[in-house]
């Protein structure tokens, strides 16, 4: 597979779909714990504790964000900004961590949300420059699928995988929970807790 995408070092491929899932879930589920009514999830708040989380360090780094999304469902309902197409393919944001560049993406009639994001993580795991790779999957919906393109990959030991569930099988790569960035993203607080 020839590497035709230019990549930067730092590379956060999100299946939006599974995010925006997940964050609707934690959003519903805690709103009652904490007494209160949730505000929709900071998207950029959210980049950053993923960056973190995946090892990125403060500094002049340069991310790009990709998001995969189904068609059909350019909108976040749990996040803002929400609109994939509008609000936030083409656009960047600085902070802390270096500037964020955003990027959002649907399959083709030819393909399905699954392969384009797996091509994706592909051809990401192939780029050679690549120092820190982050990767939100949807582990329910991709099953072994996902275990044996990592198992593939050159690069495991620069990706990070986010999700709610650790991997039953013994990882290659590190695993981090989705779940506490989307929390402080929704402004939770562990003294509410």
């Amino acid at each position: 597979m020839e590497n035709k995408i230019k990549f930067a070092p730092n590379v956060m491929l999100i299946d939006a779909s599974y995010l925006d899932r997940v964050t609707c879930d934690l959003q519903a589920h805690f709103a009652p714990i904490v007494n209160r009514e949730l505000p929709k999830a900071d998207l950029a708040v959210l980049l950053e504790c993923l960056a973190l989380d995946a090892g990125m360090k403060l500094g002049n780094n340069e991310i790009q964000v990709i998001f995969i999304y189904e068609s059909g469902e350019g909108r976040l309902e749990g996040l803002t900004p929400s609109d994939l197409g509008k609000e936030l393919h083409g656009m960047a944001f600085k902070s802390e961590l270096g500037e964020f560049a955003l990027y959002a993406f649907q399959p083709s009639d030819l393909a399905t949300r699954e392969e384009l994001f797996i091509e994706s993580l592909q051809l990401a795991g192939e780029f050679k420059e690549m120092q820190c790779l982050a990767a939100v999957a949807d582990e329910d919906g991709y099953g072994n699928r996902l275990k044996e393109v990592i198992g593939e990959m050159k690069c495991r030991n620069k990706l990070t995988v986010f999700g709610m569930n650790p991997p039953a099988y013994e990882a290659f790569h590190r695993f981090e929970m989705l779940g506490f960035a989307i929390l402080q993203a929704l402004g939770i607080r562990s003294e509410e807790l």
